[in-house]
């Protein structure tokens, strides 16, 4: 597909903070090229400063919210405050997120990708410390998303270094983890997205089911409450074959779908 990857910095003239022109440009930027990954429709935007959300889509109702930064993001984006994006995640009222990366010289964009928010759950969200006494929002508690522990099938690329992403296999993408938005119970959602986490750090398309009982100790120092982590890791392993994530071989060897 055609998609033009740099930011229009005519929007930016009247803006002086660097921060202020990038949110500018790159919001334009993926109103004009981006699609929904839920259906493929276009995305419009909200109003200015909503609180929840920067845009929908109109046909499907999902929600975006984009956070842009030049370079690649590390392990953790910064987010709003904690206990406000706890009470989201328990009433599915958070949104999927929009991450995009650009050059800072050229203003063009390397990377762009979507985490649906299914793969949000309480545990990738880290609390950070409140704000010291002396500063203008006194004791404020914000958020990280811990980006590291959200699987790869977790993000969803439209572009990759540079390179753009066929459009079909974007929403296939989105379309092929749907099955996590089933799990309403956070303890539940957590156990497969461990085991993902799992199988992704395997780096390998075969695995066996030894493979992963090597994560054990790992696992059971996680979930401390669970005294059968290889009945788990077996029966989660069971949910991911059944909803075509993986497909099992035989002898107790799987395949990444």
């Amino acid at each position: 597909m055609t998609m033009q990857l740099r930011l229009d910095t005519s929007l930016a003239q009247h803006y002086k903070k660097q921060s202020q022109k990038v949110r500018v440009m790159s919001e334009d930027w993926a109103h004009s090229e981006i699609f929904c990954p839920s259906c493929g429709g276009g995305i419009m935007d909200y109003e200015n400063n909503r609180p929840v959300a920067d845009f929908y889509c109109a046909k499907c109702k999902e929600d975006f919210e984009l956070k842009s930064k030049k370079d690649k993001f590390g392990k953790k984006i910064a987010n709003g405050a904690y206990e406000t994006k706890i009470k989201r995640l328990q009433s599915d009222t958070v949104p999927n997120f929009f991450l995009l990366n650009y050059d800072l010289k050229t203003l063009e964009i390397t990377n762009f990708f979507v985490v649906p928010k299914h793969f949000f759950v309480p545990a990738i969200v880290e609390k950070r410390k409140p704000l010291s006494p002396t500063s203008q929002r006194a004791g404020w508690v914000g958020s990280n998303i811990l980006l590291w522990q959200i699987p790869q099938s977790g993000k969803i690329f439209y572009v990759k270094n540079g390179e753009v992403e066929d459009k079909r296999t974007i929403l296939e993408n989105w379309n092929k983890t749907l099955f996590l938005r089933e799990s309403k119970e956070a303890e539940l959602k957590g156990w497969v997205l461990d085991i993902m986490n799992c199988i992704d750090r395997l780096n390998k398309d075969e695995f066996s089911l030894q493979d992963v009982y090597n994560f054990e100790n790992e696992l059971s120092i996680k979930h401390p409450e669970n005294k059968h982590v290889k009945d788990k890791i077996r029966q989660q392993l069971q949910f991911l074959r059944d909803k075509d994530y993986l497909e099992f071989l035989g002898r107790g060897i799987y395949k990444k779908v």
